[in-house]
């Protein structure tokens, strides 16, 4: 019996977890209204933990837990433990982990979405005209906030530090929760860590990670200068709990967007108009296509310089087999926490931006104005009848 300890362990933590998961499907609204503020205080609290040092704590402990495992194979062969009993408990070991994650922060993935928190009407049921207008928004809005940019002699961005831009990056946030009164984004605007080990991640195509057990939002400083303040944000905002991929990148604009230093407004326009654009070429009807022809043609040289600077670094560092094994684990992850679109999910945000422009930009400029009725008017109401009335 002793031999099967560890799978009893594994098989006890996992259904628990499924138990989670279940009932979090079933329940979503009651669990939308404790867990997410639960977990987002404890998000703080490990954030402001963590914060006493600038490194990464999640990869020191995972550091450890490779040279625990390494040792007790080690001290398997040497003391001749049963390998059935040793794999038991490795398995009980990595379950425990996985159910302490669901507990601490899985289950937001099953909670209401942003755009319920923040009141925006997202229809998936665009058209292509609406689609091209909001790209050229955030075109236009890029391109005006690209010549004002501080550039070398090359003309390439020079943006203030990792550090500085961190320590910048909660401003957003805290904008949007006492002008907009976005209660959902008021969690910890800790700054945010450089990655540990950056070149890794870099051919792996990966710019940030956050881990919940440590409340660690952490962002690659090898990134590209321009998606820097997006990807803060992004990463700042899985820290406030805000799981889903599409809704991260969403609240990394916002921030962006509600950011007084235009270096963050100029990143998320920038990564905005890269989303939306990215959403037409993909549309194959001619429509779209002269579309997109037509924006890309109306770029701004110094916001196109950059935004080919963009595209040729990630073409030059990412791996074809780091970054597919990379995205492949990433597919697996964000689908187990039930999301059926896994990676995916990143670019359907373009859905998100469309539906916040036409809410919040297009529709307030072409609102009509509301009209006052007088009886009294002329213009209103015919009076050439009415012996009595003014004439």
């Amino acid at each position: 019996m002793k031999y099967w300890r560890g799978y009893l362990t594994a098989a006890f933590l996992a259904f628990f977890s499924w138990g989670l998961i279940t009932f979090a499907k079933a329940h979503g609204a009651l669990v939308d209204m404790i867990y997410p503020y639960a977990t987002r205080m404890i998000q703080d609290y490990l954030a402001l933990w963590g914060s006493g040092v600038d490194f990464c704590l999640w990869q020191m402990f995972a550091g450890l837990l490779i040279v625990i495992f390494v040792a007790s194979i080690i001290m398997m062969i040497i003391l001749r433990w049963n390998f059935v009993q040793w794999a038991g408990w490795v398995l009980a070991g990595v379950t425990a982990l996985g159910f302490l994650h669901t507990g601490v922060y899985g289950l937001n993935s099953y909670c209401s979405p942003l755009s319920e928190d923040i009141r925006l009407n997202v229809s998936t049921g665009y058209t292509v005209t609406e689609l091209a207008d909001a790209t050229v928004y955030y075109r236009d809005k890029a391109n005006a906030l690209a010549v004002t940019m501080p550039r070398d002699e090359s003309g390439q961005l020079k943006f203030p530090s990792f550090e500085d831009m961190a320590n910048q990056a909660g401003d957003g946030f805290r904008n949007l929760v006492f002008d907009k009164k976005y209660s959902v984004f008021a969690g910890s605007t800790v700054p945010v860590k450089k990655l540990g080990l950056a070149n890794m991640y870099t051919s792996m195509g990966i710019s940030g990670f956050t881990m919940p057990l440590t409340g660690e939002a952490a962002v690659n400083p090898h990134t590209p200068a321009i998606a820097l303040p997006f990807t803060m944000g992004h990463e700042m905002a899985h820290r406030m709990c805000i799981a889903p991929e599409r809704d991260a990148n969403l609240a990394g604009f916002l921030s962006c967007q509600a950011n007084s230093d235009p270096i963050f407004q100029y990143s998320g326009y920038f990564m905005a108009f890269r989303y939306c654009y990215n959403a037409l070429t993909q549309e194959e009807t001619s429509t779209a296509v002269n579309a997109a022809n037509e924006i890309y043609s109306k770029i701004d040289p110094l916001f196109l310089q950059d935004l080919k600077e963009y595209n040729a670094y990630y073409s030059s560092v990412i791996e074809d087999g780091a970054s597919g094994f990379a995205n492949a684990v990433n597919d697996t992850y964000i689908k187990a926490s039930g999301d059926k679109s896994g990676v995916d999910s990143y670019s359907e945000v373009a859905d998100l931006l469309v539906s916040w422009y036409l809410q919040e930009v297009y529709l307030p400029a072409n609102k009509e104005e509301e009209v006052v009725f007088d009886p009294l008017d002329k213009n209103q109401v015919d009076l050439s009848d009415n012996k009595n009335g003014a004439q």
